[in-house]
């Protein structure tokens, strides 16, 4: 029993192993792959070598801001007109040349601050004296450069230099206009008076190189007038939307950089052969291809045409010419309508009655025929604009900074002391008492006007333009007499062929 046992247990085992050298010689044909594929073969044996995969191109960088139309002209000033004129400087003197070189600094301060302007609401003026504002403070760089210039100019009083310091000294001041809200260009033309002052000084010399320096540094001024009066006639203008102005200088300093790209993805797998390939259908082309595409054919261009019988052809059917019609969606496009005119002052809203200090500005607007006059206390840092009054007098107590007069009828002004000017436009039956003293008053487009001087005011200057019926009433004599004097509104101009130029006379009629 135990020999019958051993025996099946042997045949069992040769069984087995007989089966599975049947199993593995199956599993080695099954691998091997026919010889008609010798690219799959290459493949599968060497999954190491296949081509790499191209990493993906960086993603695209955000699209930046486009720059206001201000600023690429104040860039252009600066490339133009402010770096000849650094250039000019060096060969000058290194000294000239090192005081250009803040001015160059300080206009693109100042070029960084309109920016600012640009993204961010205006700052409020800090109410604790000792604590700079965010004004403040982003105006001081330019302060410490037009600090830093004139403290070279005293320094440096024995200098051969000293004249072109000097320019370089007053004409630093000019950065100052972003401070100005009304007509800052004004203040840009009195800067230019004060440099060319100095500039002329120079030019007697008749030096070539010292010459085109002092123009070069004049074009400057003129391209920034112009500038200045087309892009801010009232000053500078802030985002009444914008984020604060602090965040938005530390946002433009920041010198740090994008975010650097993420790292490329892993390679895919190997690339699978495509044993059975079929070509897609090629789709017919379309847009300006396809147009030429047709005209090439030639002759065979026009036999998907109809052609058209003699019967259906207008010209020679007068019948159908009568009775076509045009369709509805066949419409004649008209021509545009002519701008409308303004409307005239009596027909406009009337805006309500305004006396407010805005800063350091006062703002008297919209007042009709009052019964009490308007006082004001002014001081020396107020600034006053007077627009559309009427029938109104004005008294302004105490000495104020200057005055401005717009679009204003029969309005009577009162005032004791102005630091600097009282400038009347558009306006009609205007009349000015001076009870002390001011410099300067000028008058565009006035149609009628007197104007009452103090005895201490006889020697103030008084510019008129397009202007008549302008009367002049001054204190003069021992008995302190009063004269009524007219200006002159007319003028005679001629040609003088041996002074060589135009000669100009008052019409004595006029005076």
């Amino acid at each position: 029993m135990t020999t019958n046992n051993m025996h099946n247990l042997t045949t069992l085992i040769k069984r087995l192993e007989a089966a599975t050298l049947r199993l593995e010689d199956i599993a080695s044909s099954t691998i091997e792959l026919p010889r008609a594929v010798p690219a799959l073969q290459q493949t599968l044996a060497s999954p190491l070598t296949s081509t790499p995969v191209p990493p993906p191109p960086p993603p695209p960088k955000a699209p930046e801001d486009p720059l206001p139309a201000f600023i690429e002209e104040y860039d252009g000033i600066i490339e133009q007109s402010v770096q000849k004129f650094a250039k000019l400087s060096d060969g000058i003197d290194g000294l000239v040349g090192q005081e250009a070189a803040k001015f160059v600094q300080g206009s693109k301060e100042l070029r960084k601050f309109l920016l600012i302007t640009t993204k961010a609401k205006k700052p409020e003026i800090s109410g604790n004296p000792t604590a700079p504002s965010t004004l403040q403070t982003l105006l001081k760089p330019i302060q410490e450069l037009i600090l830093a210039v004139q403290h070279t100019k005293e320094s440096n009083r024995a200098s051969p230099s000293y004249i072109h310091l000097s320019v370089l000294s007053e004409g630093m001041m000019v950065l100052a206009w972003i401070t100005i809200e009304n007509k800052p260009y004004k203040h840009v033309e009195e800067i230019f008076g004060t440099v060319q002052y100095y500039g002329n000084q120079i030019l007697k010399d008749k030096n070539p190189r010292h010459v085109e320096w002092v123009r070069s540094f004049y074009q400057v001024f003129r391209d920034l007038a112009e500038y200045v009066k087309n892009y801010f006639p009232n000053g500078v203008t802030w985002n009444p939307k914008g984020l604060p102005a602090d965040e938005v200088a530390k946002s433009l300093s920041s010198s740090g950089g994008p975010p650097p790209p993420p790292p490329p993805p892993p390679p895919g797998p190997p690339p699978v052969l495509q044993i059975h390939e079929q070509k897609s259908e090629s789709k017919p082309a379309g847009g300006f291809g396809a147009v030429f595409s047709e005209l090439n054919q030639g002759d065979a261009v026009t036999k998907g045409l109809k052609k058209v019988d003699k019967s259906q052809m207008t010209h020679k059917n007068p019948s159908l010419r009568a009775s076509s019609t045009v369709p509805d969606g066949a419409v004649r496009s008209k021509s545009p309508a002519p701008g409308k005119k303004p409307k005239p002052e009596n027909m406009r809203v009337k805006k309500p009655p305004k006396k407010a200090l805005e800063g350091n500005k006062w703002l008297v607007e919209n007042f009709e025929a009052g019964e009490q006059p308007i006082e004001i206390e002014v001081e020396n840092s107020h600034s006053i604009l007077i627009s559309k009054c009427s029938n109104t007098t004005i008294i302004l107590r105490g000495k104020a900074n200057a005055v401005t007069i717009e679009n204003s009828n029969r309005l009577n002004l009162v005032l004791d002391d102005l630091i600097s000017s009282v400038d009347v436009v558009k306006s009609q039956n205007f009349a000015l008492q001076v009870m002390g003293v001011i410099p300067t008053i000028l008058m565009d487009q006035i149609d009628g006007a007197q104007i009452y001087l103090s005895k201490e005011s006889t020697a103030t200057r008084v510019f008129s333009s397009k202007s008549s019926g302008i009367n002049l009433n001054i204190i003069s004599g021992q008995d302190d007499e009063s004269k009524e004097l007219p200006l002159p509104s007319q003028i005679c101009s001629y040609y003088d062929e041996e002074k060589g130029g135009v000669v100009n006379e008052i019409v004595s009629h006029s005076s």
